[in-house]
């Protein structure tokens, strides 16, 4: 069951985010300094949980692909990167 602030966040994103990515911008808006590039805790902030992004991906990746059992391996790969950048890469 989803509250009041789950259900607006899922409106107002309308799937333009993953969940990682809607935690990382709200991270950056309200601590813009641990995403400073230009310093090392910055770098190493960034560095260190970008990794999450990746695995990340390759659950919906496995997700999409569990649901299309008859794509062959190279339209598996090519028909994902397609959606998530249609679906989760900000233009």
């Amino acid at each position: 069951m989803q509250n009041n602030t789950t259900t607006k966040l899922l409106n107002q994103n309308k799937m333009k985010q993953t969940a990682v990515q809607m935690v990382f911008s709200d991270l950056e808006s309200k601590y813009p300094s641990i995403f400073n590039m230009f310093t090392q805790d910055g770098r190493d902030f960034v560095n260190h949980f970008h990794k999450y992004l990746a695995i990340e991906k390759q659950q919906l990746s496995d997700a999409y692909n569990h649901d299309r059992p008859n794509l062959c391996a190279y339209t598996e790969g090519t028909a994902f990167e397609e959606y998530h950048q249609e679906t989760f890469k900000k233009s």
